[in-house]
């Protein structure tokens, strides 16, 4: 739910003013947390407004703190026994009454769906929300559940997780489950032990650090007698300290119940997804697994809208590019696309344009294998070749939608590649992908596929080629003076550049991020004689340079210059 439609009401109602409202959303920007939370906080709203416009807007009923006697548990209905204490206590949750299969639960934050999902798993009820303060969820639960044990106190995943979290969680966490280790462990035993709040509260670490270390993937991959557990950021994948052996059962199970798979399938590849929300953003995450002679690997592929720039200008294209490429996108018709290897970007990119043309003017379709982002005001299609909706008989079909502008995921085929350039041709904008080497291969391997260059010469706007260049680390990176000799005859335009050195900051890689480098091949009437005439990859961007085209190893190069990067990852990523 946005707050910023909460926050509508709550001016409305004169509980809060448009300046109060913008000073917590500045508050937010440098210290980040919930909205609400630093509202109450700054005591510009009381937790009870607070409580009340939640649950107004929610359609959620909303139990005043002063009508104390609606927060007494039913007595003689085991509720006590139904949710862990430890679960009760650290996500702020009261059982208040047991109605055949539907538990009744009070609740400071009714929008955290993932934690609704924990409760209907560990209970196996329907769970139905209503909404009180957290001051008075505390003082019920004090009432409520029996007093602390003295837990002994460990150390978690890593010491990242320690100094994001905090040392306050028990060791059980990492206690061998019992029979977990047989490879016949019973179905009813496997859920029952993936809906223990140990393993739950691991697996929601495991993907918290890693939304917070900005990784893109999580593998989880077993062997004899141990589990390796790694992370990719920044295109690098790092070993992370992992859990005991003995979990990885009731791991991989949470995890296949959370993405809605099939629990007992332990013989063939699945794929689902998670919708998981955190703090004050949604974040998809894909999920795979795979059966290895030691059990399934695990990959999760963190999809987190809230960290993936959409401005052209931040993903790294310098000023004259960006200017270019929102020229081209701004055509009514024709062919954009962007080209590259596996993880370089390219849907990232794709999404940036698209937001550059959003309008509701225009009709915008996209057919992806599968959806990355999902955005609003956007018709998107996954693919699903298993019942015959490929990306051709989609676009088949987008041509009966009366679209305005079609993205496709990629161009693999013939077929497809005939499609786009028929709708470009017919009053379409089309965007796509290829796996090409730079832009100039990109109008070769189109001409593969089948498609004449008459056809692309009328038709073809712009081909974007990038790659994904590591950054230099701010607080480590060393400065030392270039010698031509060492780069190749190179002689930069700067007395100092950089080289990654490592330090605490970026887990001792020397990197931390990485921005696009790229080549914009703007379609001129040139290149288009240039195509009609058959011309090779290497003629057409040899013209593309000498009208001030730069290359991905030459805007790498303005990237050293700058102290953004280094030379020995720019010549990793480029294709000079």
């Amino acid at each position: 739910m946005s707050f910023f439609r909460l926050g509508e009401i709550l001016i409305k109602e004169g509980l809060l003013t448009h300046e109060h409202l913008q000073k917590a959303i500045e508050k937010q920007k440098l210290e980040g947390g919930r909205l609400g939370e630093i509202l109450v906080k700054m005591g510009f709203l009381s937790e009870e407004n607070m409580a009340a416009a939640l649950g107004s807007q929610l359609g959620i009923p909303y139990y005043k703190s002063d009508h104390s006697d609606l927060l007494d548990p039913q007595k003689d209905q085991g509720l006590e026994h139904l949710i862990p204490a430890d679960f009760c206590r650290k996500n702020h949750v009261l059982p208040l009454s047991l109605n055949m299969n539907s538990l009744t639960c009070a609740m400071s934050d009714p929008s955290d769906l993932l934690l609704i999902d924990n409760l209907r798993r560990i209970t196996g009820c329907d769970i139905n929300v209503v909404i009180v303060t957290p001051t008075a969820i505390e003082s019920a639960l004090k009432k409520f559940l029996p007093l602390d044990r003295d837990d002994t106190k460990g150390t978690l995943l890593n010491q990242a997780v320690e100094k994001t979290y905090g040392s306050e969680f028990e060791d059980s966490l990492f206690r061998p489950i019992e029979s977990s280790t047989s490879a016949e462990l019973s179905l009813d035993n496997l859920i029952e032990k993936a809906g223990e709040a140990p393993v739950i509260k691991l697996v929601d670490l495991i993907i918290r650090q890693a939304i917070d270390e900005s990784a893109s993937d999580i593998h989880i991959e077993p062997f004899k007698d141990k589990i390796y557990l790694r992370y990719r950021i920044d295109g690098t994948l790092i070993n992370i300290p992992p859990p005991a052996p003995q979990l990885h059962l009731a791991i991989v199970s949470r995890i296949k119940i959370l993405a809605k798979l099939n629990i007992a399938e332990k013989r063939l590849p699945q794929d689902g997804a998670i919708s998981a929300r955190l703090e004050d953003r949604n974040v998809d995450i894909r999920v795979s697994t795979l059966p290895t002679v030691w059990g399934e690997k695990v990959v999760l592929r963190i999809l987190d809208k809230g960290s993936t720039p959409i401005d052209l200008s931040k993903l790294g294209f310098d000023s004259l590019q960006t200017d270019l490429v929102k020229k081209a996108v701004s055509h009514p018709h024709g062919l954009f696309f962007v080209t590259g290897p596996t993880g370089s970007g390219k849907s990232t990119t794709l999404y940036a344009c698209l937001h550059e043309v959003m309008s509701s003017t225009k009709n915008i379709l996209t057919v992806e294998d599968p959806v990355e982002y999902k955005i609003e005001t956007i018709n998107q299609v996954n693919v699903r070749p298993e019942i015959g909706l490929t990306f051709s008989t989609a676009l088949r079909s987008f041509m009966r939608q009366d679209p305005n502008i079609i993205m496709v995921g990629e161009v693999r085929d013939m077929e497809t590649a005939q499609i786009c350039v028929r709708a470009a041709l017919t009053g379409h904008f089309v965007l796509s992908t290829l796996h090409t080497n730079d832009a100039a291969s990109a109008i070769a391997r189109l001409v593969d596929l089948g498609i004449p260059a008459y056809l692309l010469t009328p038709s073809l706007v712009m081909v974007i080629g990038q790659r994904l260049a590591k950054c230099l680390c701010p607080k480590c990176k060393e400065p030392y003076e270039p010698n031509p000799d060492e780069h190749d005859g190179i002689r930069f335009k700067c007395d100092l550049i950089y080289r990654a050195k490592g330090c605490e900051e970026c887990n001792n890689l020397g990197y931390k991020g990485r921005r696009v480098i790229s080549e914009v091949l703007a379609v001129s009437d040139e290149i288009r004689q240039l195509i009609g005439k058959g011309a090779d990859a290497g003629k057409i961007k040899q013209a593309a340079c000498a009208a001030g085209m730069s290359t991905i190893f030459e805007s790498g190069i303005k990237l050293i210059e700058k102290g953004i990067t280094s030379y020995e990852e720019i010549c990793r990523v480029s294709v000079e």
